[in-house]
């Protein structure tokens, strides 16, 4: 009888979750219910802490600060969420280290340094570190701003394999890998749109990347646009290639039932062409393309098309197809009633939710306003689903807003505005030139709660059932690292969002825009006394 009754516990769990990835059967055995083991949190997205109990709308005020780790002062911002795998938390700094310390502590375990690995970044590209971790087969795998992968050892930080994935010198990794079944899955961007007038753009293109867990090979490639050619020259006489671009900004989810991957890229940076603002359905075993999906069929944008003496750079300010409108945001699986859909947030504004099966579009909801700056507006990395609602949050829209959606039609459930003292009070109330009401974190559930960062510098809690703000921490301030390094927090934002693990609620906090500060970004782990 008590097996009948964990058997139908256990059904009601999955149809609660909505789809067949948030199930634990696809994870790698060494990650345990409670654990964050990748920057989606499951395979299929979801981004919701589901084992999380501690964590409810009637203790969450009462979170204080559990330890803050601190980097070195190095002008970079910090982007690289956590994996949280046990009492083992995986991140990487904006001082080109890769960490490891203990949950409960912040104490370090190890460390390992990018910089060893290869030769520095050319000219002009930051090397800004690495992205967020995935933890699997007892190995730690994320990329750099080099356009690296790595595999580490989990226990000791030892460097198992290292692969040079980009044979374009402005390549990067801001898509951190998803692991299933012995594969690594990540797509690759470019520093390339931010080039300056005499620069002979552009020629890089985007791809999604299947590797070999063990060793690191390459199993297949998938590129976003076709080979660049030269097709003249720009004003300043620099040679002028085209199409290019379609970068692959966020990471890949997976539907473990049927081995599709789903993956979203951006936007072109010279020319039209390829499948640029498209979300793909890949076969995850042979890259083969089940269905894609374009939303914007015309976007050519870069950096140059937002000074005032750009046009001649930037084509699209003529015709109005300078958008900047990628697909930049993670998706998320859910179901609703015997249908399996993917939804995804896009930079225009827009959540688009397709059918998982077929990519026929099933409904789609604005929930922002495009500005003369493009996608800056729009929905950033990543929505959540907690099983009910799903939540997805805005950039500058003036203020950004967070927003639950019926994950069946679409409709807004309820909205809540960045707060509009956020700029007036706290650490931001100092730098009014610099601060901003907007909200570029992915969103992050469990049972009952949302966390939305801002780039107010405040780490905001919120009521999944109503949108009110349950708890607000206001990071700009000053913080002693339990590694000896005094930190200071500033903007919430970056490649990622919040993280909560056993109990434990993750934050990095010092990003664009960045605030004035003498001393190095910080992780900070805040926990129930």
């Amino acid at each position: 009888m008590h097996r009948v009754r964990g058997l139908l516990a256990l059904c009601c769990l999955v149809v609660l979750l909505g789809s067949t990835a948030a199930a634990t059967a696809g994870e790698d055995a060494g990650v345990a219910r409670g654990d964050w083991p990748s920057w989606q949190g499951d395979p299929a997205g979801s981004r919701f802490a589901r084992a999380e109990h501690r964590l409810t709308p009637r203790t969450v005020g009462r979170l204080k600060l559990k330890w803050a780790f601190a980097y070195p002062k190095t002008g970079a911002w910090v982007k690289s969420q956590p994996a949280v795998v046990g009492n083992d938390v995986f991140f990487g700094g904006p001082d080109r280290m890769f960490y490891a310390v203990d949950a409960r502590t912040g104490k370090s375990k190890w460390r390992f340094d990018l910089g060893s690995v290869g030769p520095a970044p050319m000219d002009g590209v930051a090397f800004n570190g690495a992205t967020g971790a995935a933890v699997a087969e007892g190995k730690v795998f994320f990329g750099d701003s080099r356009g690296y992968v790595y595999a580490l050892d989990q226990h000791t930080g030892k460097l198992i394999w290292a692969v040079h994935t980009e044979d374009h010198p402005r390549g990067w990794h801001t898509s951190s890998p998803l692991y299933y079944q012995g594969r690594i899955y990540l797509g690759a961007s470019s520093a390339e749109h931010g080039v300056g007038k005499d620069y002979p753009c552009c020629t890089f293109r985007g791809h999604i990347d299947s590797l070999d867990a063990a060793t690191g090979a390459l199993v297949w490639r998938r590129y976003t646009v076709p080979e660049p050619k030269p097709v003249g020259t720009w004003p300043s006489g620099a040679t002028r290639y085209e199409p290019s671009g379609a970068g692959v900004w966020g990471s890949p989810v997976i539907d473990e039932a049927t081995g599709t991957l789903y993956v979203g890229t951006g936007q072109n940076y010279s020319g039209n062409g390829g499948d640029v603002d498209t979300l793909f359905a890949l076969d995850a075993v042979s890259g083969a393309v089940r269905w894609k999906h374009q939303v914007t069929d015309v976007d050519s944008w870069r950096d140059l098309c937002n000074v005032p003496d750009g046009e001649g750079y930037c084509p699209g300010l003529k015709d109005n197809t300078a958008l900047d409108f990628d697909l930049g945001s993670t998706p998320n699986l859910f179901r609703v009633r015997d249908r399996l859909l993917v939804g995804v947030g896009q930079k225009s504004g827009v959540y688009h939710a397709f059918d998982a099966q077929t990519g026929k579009v099933r409904w789609r909801r604005q929930l922002s306003v495009p500005s003369p700056l493009g996608g800056a507006t729009g929905i950033q990395w990543g929505a959540s689903y907690d099983g009910t609602h799903l939540y997805a949050a805005t950039y500058y829209a003036n203020p950004g807003t967070l927003n639950a959606l019926d994950p069946a039609t679409g409709k807004v459930v309820w909205t809540t505005p960045n707060p509009a003292d956020g700029c007036t009070r706290g650490g931001a109330a100092q730098y009014p030139e610099q601060c901003v009401l907007a909200h570029t974190p992915a969103v992050t559930s469990s049972p009952g709660l949302v966390y939305e960062g801002s780039t107010d510098g405040k780490m905001r809690v919120y009521s999944a059932r109503n949108g009110a703000v349950l708890w607000e921490y206001d990071t700009v301030r000053d913080f002693a690292g339990v590694n000896g390094i005094p930190g200071r927090g500033g903007s919430i934002a970056g490649n990622g969002g919040a993280v909560v693990a056993h109990g434990t609620l993750y934050v990095q906090t010092g990003y664009e825009p960045m605030y004035p500060n003498d001393r190095g970004n910080v992780l900070l782990a805040f926990d129930l006394p």
